[in-house]
């Protein structure tokens, strides 16, 4: 169902009317095209103390096609290097940075502050002002307007060469829904398989398998979709009763369908057969996003209920990584879908927080594992995305789960797709057992 007071409040009269009342005036999104730029007009960089990372990230920049500029008059993006801030009262450097410039932002514009992990630090006191860095950023997240977001990147000693992925998705229209998150990079592991630069950073899964479970409709199938545009050969996978749309969507990307339930005993071989048959055996990125609710509260909640979402979301998820390992090749992508819900907790979701909660814990316990493969795993967590389920929701609802974010809107489920892109690419090795939110920076438990 289409957001009509977003259409309303983006519009002449209706922003007008908005402003006079005092309404919320979210902004429109801008999302990623195909040939875009990947900042949105000139880049501010910036440094405090002893940075080490820098020299990279401009370098990062320059193969971006970024212009670099001391003091244009509306950004397009804010990049500090924090990385060398070792004590509180050098924080006053990221005060003095952003402060004359944040209110010249330009619409759908980017933050974006590179830190140490406070984990890595040499004392408490740095410790503390990198922590501090995060704090930061999520308030300031909730500050922006016009469709701005911040973001975080934590930087590991000796993994600052690996960022490039990272800062092209945060600084392009591809995050367009994310916003007030921390993501780590952390240094390279000996692998079998080294972390790789695409080729092209248009098509960074050229050549590439990737299967997708829940693709028939909604956000599985946009994450289809969103690899095939980034080259991958898509194998859709979604339960007999969407068999329809399912071969249609897979006709449609040149890949193919299987229409199977993931919990039924026979998945893995089934799978294992499928990709031996048409996709010659192997598979570089594992999508996990089939998923269903069931939702009462826990005193009216059955059984069945209990067991079908945790059999779905979670048991199948366990079930199917493990048993299609053999067939992940060294340097594969694993991404798994998992929920805000899981994260903070919602009324009425027991089951499904306990399923979604559940699969953050398995992203944490494999990426260890499978890391001297060169093999990631990471979930996303997304917050309301406008799909078929949320329009069954409420009405009064669905305004309020539309509303308390950062950008005042529901998300659209190709923002959860360029989130899986990001994970999937060959270059983003250096990111592994993450959670990333596409909630549009949600008010409650973000």
């Amino acid at each position: 169902m289409a957001d009509r007071y977003l259409s309303f409040a983006t519009s002449r009269v209706g922003g007008r009317v908005a402003a006079r009342l005092g309404l919320p005036r979210p902004a429109r999104l801008g999302r990623y095209r195909p040939g875009q730029p990947v900042a949105r007009g000139p880049v501010v960089l910036g440094h405090a103390a002893d940075p080490r990372a820098v020299k990279s990230l401009r370098a990062v920049l320059d193969r971006c096609g970024a212009t670099v500029q001391e003091h244009p008059g509306r950004p397009g993006a804010l990049l500090l290097d924090a990385t060398g801030i070792t004590a509180t009262g050098q924080l006053a450097a990221v005060h003095a940075f952003f402060h004359p410039r944040i209110r010249s932002l330009l619409p759908n514009g980017r933050v974006l502050v590179l830190g140490s992990p406070p984990e890595s630090a040499a004392t408490p006191g740095a410790a503390a002002a990198q922590q501090a860095l995060e704090g930061f950023v999520r308030s300031l997240g909730k500050e922006l307007r016009h469709g701005a977001t911040a973001h975080l990147l934590l930087i590991a000693p000796g993994a600052e060469e690996a960022m490039e992925s990272t800062v092209r998705f945060v600084l392009s229209a591809r995050s367009a829904y994310v916003s007030g998150q921390p993501l780590r990079l952390a240094a390279e592991v000996p692998a079998k398989v080294p972390a790789e630069v695409p080729a092209d950073w248009d098509r960074p899964l050229d050549g590439r398998t990737a299967l997708v479970t829940g693709a028939a409709r909604g956000i599985g199938a946009a994450v289809a979709e969103t690899l095939h545009r980034d080259g991958a050969r898509v194998l859709c996978l979604d339960v007999p009763g969407q068999r329809d749309e399912l071969h249609a969507l897979a006709d449609r990307l040149g890949g193919t369908a299987l229409a199977l339930d993931v919990t039924a005993d026979d998945a893995v071989p089934r799978i294992a057969a499928h990709l031996g048959e048409e996709h010659g055996g192997g598979l570089d990125i594992l999508v996990h996003n089939a998923g269903v609710t069931r939702d009462k509260t826990l005193g009216r909640m059955d059984a069945d209920r209990w067991h079908t979402v945790l059999d779905v979301n979670l048991a199948a998820v366990e079930r199917l990584t493990e048993g299609l390992l053999p067939a992940v090749r060294d340097g594969g992508r694993i991404v798994a879908t998992s929920s805000i819900s899981g994260l903070a907790g919602n009324a009425g979701q027991t089951n499904y927080a306990a399923s979604k909660a559940g699969v953050t814990g398995l992203v944490r316990a494999f990426a260890p594992a499978v890391a001297a493969r060169g093999i990631t795993v990471n979930a996303v967590a997304p917050g309301f995305i406008e799909t078929r389920m949320t329009a069954a929701v409420p009405p009064l609802v669905r305004q309020a789960g539309r509303r308390l974010n950062s950008l005042g809107q529901g998300g659209l489920p190709v923002d959860v797709a360029e989130a899986v892109a990001y994970f999937a690419s060959p270059g983003t090795g250096a990111v592994t057992g993450q959670v990333l939110r596409v909630c549009g920076q949600a008010l409650m438990g973000a």
